[in-house]
């Protein structure tokens, strides 16, 4: 078969595959499986063993086991809370008794007496051996026996693909049609020298044994491959837009500046050894020549935000302007009142652009910006809008990244010539994520607190503690300091079983705080509203704030000491985290309590983490693990990594093997012309479409 004959089979849509047909086309479609090759890279959610089969005498209670039996009876049972199905089964060794509570009606019509069937599940003992719920494969059936003596895969369903037919065994007859009709035959982006290098199985293989593996030693290997993939293609992306960055020329800054100098002296505090190695390492970059490429990545309060002022105040000070990106207008404002504030004593000019100027007054700031009266502007996404005009971009600083798509952060990096790009985040990523997300930039670590922070102490409550929460509330609020109740809903509505903002805020104005001045905050609000909420808050006009999430970033108030974060359970570690960095931003002694409503294993975990654990950077290694990479950031921010196999904090090692290689790659074919990377290019450009703009490679 030749190359563009395989090729036409492998993208071959679904509904034409052996057992698809419309109906089960269009539900395999909504999961995402649109062609053959779609199909083949579903891969199975975990694996069971079952290459040793056992006769019934030997069975032990507890163990998982595979019997090869004969059906003697079966029978419809009825009780008062139902009905089952029993089935008896002898292999001359001795009697099992099988049981299913559920789809019963399915069972009922697959046995005959006679049947030869092999039989999985775990083994208990009630008058005998018996099974719930066993799998199973009738022998003497025109089906080939799928499911026994062998490595098992398992795959993810749901209620619509069960519907239809597929279930897990369902998917494996599908993949098995899928495997047949391309004939295994796979074409291998990679040459054999590299599959020698790094002791990979070319991909036909891998693909096959990752559904049929042979036996543990190759299932091994076919997701070492598999994995190695999609690291190495996360990696050439990281590769290219190195590569296009170091071939560029950026301006060069190497004068501190007047701005900076007189910043620096009229400091009321002292910089950590963190902060200083940072601004170091950014000097270094805006004197290269080439574009500045870094993530700042601090824990909440570390102090990002001087060293991101100092640099801005450098770049000013050469006559350049800077745009400063954040993901909301309430973090937007922040960084508005932040910098003006430290631009207090100097010719800076600072402009903010939001959603509720009106239409005179953004024409005059676009007029400005574009007259480079204006020297630093600070706005939302509304920065990337084309009456957004720079004379002279110098610098861009983007706060929280990771909320923002590339096409938005290309959009404002394309208002000038080869900007320099600092981008920040609060929230902590692990540091194995960092690199394989943020592969493409130099990252600074400003992993220390300043000297006049304390530890921030946290508690996990039980609800019939609450009451000492709000004494300890009331007392702080008597001191002329601030607290805040986090919930993860607005109203009752919503969902029944949570704790919610709205009921909360109207019970505790009228109870345990009517003697304090309360707010209520949440999404819903208009830009008037939360703006005048958050001046009352900052000004001791309301002594506590009720809220939902959106307090996350954005609200800074050096004097609140307390957070209460109901259905504490409910949350993720890292969110935990950047809520509880809302109190503890002073000297002042700052407390956090994580009420929890509903107690899991999974939970219970969680909530001791973040009550014995404050460094952000441990805390979200600890997330990274409990909850997975898709859930750490969502699809939206990091739609590219789409992957069943690859476990960030597990797969370090193949990480840097597969960093090294794309590296290695790019910096002898910068494009990937040459003939034998021909094939990693199309991947490249068919799976990263999205990209292709943004590295210019295509």
């Amino acid at each position: 078969m030749d190359p563009q004959s395989y090729s036409t089979e492998l993208h071959t849509d679904i509904k034409f595959l052996k057992g698809v047909g419309p109906r089960r086309a269009n539900i395999l479609k909504q999961n995402d499986i649109f062609t053959i090759e779609d199909l083949l890279r579903y891969y199975p959610r975990k694996y069971l063993d079952r290459t040793n089969t056992k006769k019934i005498s030997e069975l032990i209670v507890g163990d998982k086991v595979v019997i090869i039996a004969t059906v003697k009876s079966f029978s419809l049972k009825r009780t008062k809370k139902g009905k089952y199905f029993q089935l008896y089964v002898n292999d001359n060794t001795g009697s099992l008794n099988c049981l299913w509570f559920h789809g019963v009606s399915w069972i009922l019509e697959k046995f005959n007496v006679g049947d030869n069937i092999a039989l999985f599940g775990k083994v208990e003992f009630y008058k005998g051996f018996r099974i719930i719920h066993p799998e199973f494969d009738i022998l003497d059936s025109d089906d080939d026996p799928l499911n026994t003596g062998r490595i098992i895969p398992i795959y993810a369903t749901n209620a619509k693909l069960k519907n239809v037919g597929l279930d897990s065994r369902g998917i494996r007859k599908l993949i098995i049609n899928a495997l047949n009709a391309i004939s295994n035959k796979i074409d291998d982006h990679f040459y054999n020298d590299i599959l020698k290098e790094e002791s990979l199985l070319n991909l036909s293989n891998a693909i096959s044994n990752i559904h049929q593996p042979e036996d543990q030693f190759v299932l091994k290997n076919a997701i070492y491959r598999l994995k190695f993939d999609e690291h190495f293609f996360i990696q050439i992306l990281m590769a290219l837009n190195t590569n296009r960055i170091k071939t560029s020329k950026g301006k060069i800054y190497r004068s501190l500046g007047d701005h900076a100098k007189n910043m620096y002296k009229n400091l009321n505090f002292k910089l950590t050894n963190a902060q200083i190695k940072v601004l170091k390492e950014i000097r270094l970059d805006i004197c290269s020549g080439k574009p500045m490429n870094r993530l700042i990545q601090g824990d909440v309060g570390c102090g990002k935000t001087i060293v991101a002022a100092l640099i801005a105040s450098i770049i000013v000070g050469e006559k350049a302007q800077v745009a400063i990106m954040a993901p909301t207008e309430i973090l937007a404002e922040q960084h508005y009142n932040s910098f003006n504030e430290k631009f207090k004593n100097t010719k800076i000019n600072c402009s903010l652009l939001i959603s509720n100027l009106k239409k005179k007054e953004k024409d005059l700031l676009y007029e400005n910006l574009k007259k480079s009266k204006i020297d630093i502007i600070i706005g939302t996404h509304a920065l990337i809008q084309d009456k957004v005009i720079f004379k002279n971009l110098g610098l861009i600083i983007i706060d929280e990244q990771h909320r923002f798509g590339v096409d938005q952060r290309k959009k404002l990096i394309d208002k000038g010539s080869n900007p320099h790009l600092l981008a920040m985040t609060a929230t902590p990523i692990p540091r194995t994520l960092a690199f394989t997300l943020h592969g493409d930039m130099e990252i600074s670590w400003i992993d220390e607190m300043p000297q006049n922070r304390k530890t921030i102490l946290t508690k996990v409550v039980i609800p019939n503690q609450i009451n000492t929460v709000y004494d300890l509330m009331k007392k702080e609020m008597d001191r002329g300091h601030y607290c805040y109740i986090v919930y993860p809903i607005i109203d009752e509505s919503e969902k029944l079983d949570l704790k919610d903002a709205k009921n909360a805020f109207e019970l505790l104005s009228r109870n345990e705080f009517k003697e304090y001045s309360l707010g209520f905050m949440h999404g819903k609000l208009d830009k008037i509203e939360k703006n005048s909420l958050m001046e009352k808050f900052t000004s001791g006009k309301i002594q506590c704030l009720i809220s939902t999430t959106v307090i996350e970033v954005g609200i800074d108030n050096s004097k609140a000491t307390v957070m209460v974060i109901e259905n504490a359970e409910r949350f993720g570690l890292t969110q935990l985290h950047q809520l509880r960095g809302r109190v503890g931003r002073s000297e002042l002694q700052s407390h956090c309590f994580l009420i929890e409503r509903k107690t899991t294993e999974n939970s219970f975990k969680r909530l001791q983490i973040m009550e014995n654990i404050s460094n952000g950077f441990v805390i979200s290694d600890e997330d990274l693990k409990l909850r997975g990479p898709g859930d750490f950031f969502g699809t939206k921010q990091h739609g590219y990594i789409k992957s069943g196999l690859i476990n960030f904090n597990k797969d370090s090692e193949i990480i840097k093997r597969a960093r090294k290689k794309a590296f290695e790659i790019i910096g002898e074919d910068s494009k990937l012309l040459l003939a034998e990377n021909s094939l990693i290019r199309n991947k490249f450009m068919k799976n990263y479409k999205e990209m292709l703009e943004f590295i210019n490679i295509g």
